[in-house]
């Protein structure tokens, strides 16, 4: 297992943190592959902490569902499978079709002024942003969808949704064209929801960029593990 910049740095961060951290960026990253088995003392060496840093770390990513332990094997990186994905988009394109709807119904006029400032933001930065930077913004905004939405039951749930697509959903901010597609379908949702104030049309912008979206993510995962 060689992996570059593993070694973890003795700061004041707790080393758990450090190794999750490094780990999830090795899978996200595709160092650490679909399927990959990942061992105890080959983790230790390479990221020169101790074992139970590392079970401590590989615990919480199983949370995270970038982990997944097999009885008798032990744990590998989270292989999902064609209905797996297809499950999780059925159930994200629902859950995000009530988030946009929501927003449109209860948002406050500072939180609707906040995220058309940030797809303003977006049309400036976005298309020409690292696959880093596009993330972190695309996170931004569902965040504040999320809590325009006012519903916690609702931001929790999809929260869940959002951390189990991780290891493929960062596919969306690599290809050009998937990121201009992705603009146009978010420029949709804040017009409907944060400008017209429309649920209805909210609900249906969010379940399209959704599916779109998920077809995208299909199509490429299944590429990358193969």
């Amino acid at each position: 297992m060689a992996l570059t910049n593993s070694r973890v740095q003795r700061t004041a961060a707790p080393l758990r943190q450090q190794v999750v951290k490094l780990i999830r960026e090795d899978i996200l990253g595709g160092d650490l592959v679909p399927g990959q088995r990942l061992t105890e003392i080959a983790l230790c060496e390479t990221y020169d902490v101790s074992r139970t840093v590392i079970r401590e770390a590989l615990r919480q990513l199983e949370t995270e569902n970038l982990i997944t332990v097999l009885a008798g094997r032990g744990p590998i990186v989270t292989v999902l499978t064609q209905q797996d994905i297809e499950s999780l988009y059925v159930v994200r394109a629902r859950m995000e079709g009530l988030a946009g709807e929501l927003f449109a119904r209860h948002a406050s006029d500072d939180q609707c002024k906040t995220i058309v400032a940030l797809m303003t933001r977006m049309e400036k930065s976005y298309r020409k942003g690292t696959v880093e930077s596009r993330e972190c913004v695309n996170n931004e905004f569902y965040a504040l969808l999320l809590e325009g939405c006012g519903n916690e039951v609702l931001k929790e749930n999809l929260s869940g949704i959002h951390a189990r697509i991780t290891i493929f959903r960062r596919f969306a901010f690599v290809d050009e064209g998937r990121v201009a597609i992705s603009m146009k379908a978010l420029r949709k949702i804040v017009s409907a929801a944060a400008v017209r104030r429309d649920p209805e049309q909210a609900r249906l912008a969010c379940e399209e960029h959704i599916q779109v979206a998920g077809e995208l993510a299909l199509v490429e995962y299944l590429r990358w593990v193969k």
